[in-house]
C-alpha cells in the first residue's frame, strides 16, 4: 500500500477544502484534519495572499512548511549505523522496528537488531517473529534485563561483526514519566561508549490515530533525547493525516517514514510533494 491509499480518510476532508466558499469555512476543516491551529493560520493566510487559485495556495505552504524541516539525508557513517526507535506504549513501535527490518534487509543491509523492550513478556518474541521474517538476526533479552546492557552488547556485536545497520527497539514509554524517559538518556548515552556518536539516528514512532497529543510526545522527546526524525505509524486508520503538517512546522523535525497499513511493506519514505498530491488528488 502507498501514501495514496492510507490517505483516504484524510482526503476526503481535503476534498472539501477545496470547495469551502470562506476563509472560515477552510479554517474549521483543516482544524478538523488536526492540521492545528499554529499551521491552520498559516494556511488560511497563504490562501488569504494568493488571491487566485487557493488549492494551489495550500499546496505550496503545506510543501513549504515540509521543505523549512531539517530534511537531512540519513548520515553517511562509518557502519553501523545506530537508529533508536523509541515511543510510547501503543504507538506501533515494535511493528515499525519490524518494517525497518525488512526495508534494510531488502537493501542488502546487514541488520542487527536490539531488543531493548524488557518491561513487557512477549517484547522479545514480538520483534524475535518480525526479525525472522527478514531473515534479520537479533540479540535477545528477557524480562527485568537492563536495557542499557542489551543495547550495549547488541552494538559490540555489530562492530565486531560488521553490521551495516543496529536497531535499537527500546520499551514504550510515556513521555510524563521522567524515570523512563531518563532510562532511554541511559540507553542513549551507553551506545556512546562503543560507538563515538551513536546513536546517529533517533526516530520517534507516533501513532497518527492521536492527532494532536502526538505533538506533545514529540516535544518532549525531542527535548530529552535530540530526535532526528519522526515516523508516522497507522496513518491508513484515520483521517487526522494532516497532523504531519504541524510535526514539520513546530518541531522542524523530518517525517522520515509514514506506515500506510499492517503488511511488511507497508512503511514508506515520507515525500512531502507525494503527501501533498495524495491529500489533494484522487
Amino acid at each position: 500500500m502507498g501514501i495514496w491509499q492510507g490517505l483516504a480518510k484524510t482526503r476526503a476532508f481535503f476534498r472539501r477544502l477545496v470547495k469551502s466558499v470562506n476563509t472560515e469555512e477552510l479554517e474549521e476543516l483543516l482544524l478538523a484534519a488536526d492540521v492545528g491551529v499554529r499551521a491552520t493560520a498559516q494556511l488560511v493566510e497563504a490562501v488569504r495572499r494568493s488571491g487566485t487559485d487557493p488549492t494551489e495556495a495550500l499546496k505550496k505552504e503545506i510543501v513549504k512548511i515540509f521543505s523549512a524541516a531539517t530534511r537531512v539525508p540519513l548520515k553517511s557513517v562509518e557502519p553501523p549505523l545506530v537508529i533508536m526507535v523509541v515511543g510510547v506504549n501503543g504507538s506501533g513501535k515494535t511493528t515499525t522496528i519490524g518494517k525497518l527490518c525488512y526495508r534494510f534487509a531488502r537493501e542488502g543491509k546487514k541488520v542487527l537488531v536490539a531488543a531493548a523492550d524488557t518491561y513487557r513478556d512477549a517484547a522479545a518474541e514480538q520483534v524475535r517473529i518480525w526479525a525472522n521474517r527478514s531473515d534479520v538476526e537479533l540479540v535477545f533479552s528477557h524480562k527485568g534485563q537492563d536495557a542499557a546492557a542489551v543495547a550495549f552488547d547488541a552494538l559490540q556485536r555489530a562492530v565486531r561483526e560488521k553490521r551495516d545497520v543496529v536497531l535499537i527497539d527500546t520499551a514504550g514509554r510515556l513521555h510524563t514519566r521522567k524515570d523512563l524517559m531518563a532510562e532511554a538518556v541511559k540507553i542513549k548515552r551507553v551506545c556512546a561508549k562503543v560507538k563515538p556518536n551513536a546513536p546517529e539516528e533517533i526516530w520517534l514512532v507516533l501513532d497518527a490515530t492521536v492527532g494532536q497529543n502526538g505533538i506533545r510526545q514529540a516535544t518532549a522527546f525531542h527535548q530529552e533525547l535530540g530526535l532526528t526524525g519522526i515516523i508516522m505509524a497507522k496513518l491508513d486508520g484515520t483521517a487526522k493525516g494532516g497532523v504531519l503538517i504541524p510535526v514539520a512546522l513546530e518541531l522542524g523535525l523530518p517525517v522520515r517514514f509514514v506506515g500506510v497499513g499492517e503488511g511488511v511493506e507497508d512503511l514508506v519514505p515520507f515525500v512531502p510533494e507525494e503527501y501533498v498530491q495524495a491529500l489533494f488528488e484522487g
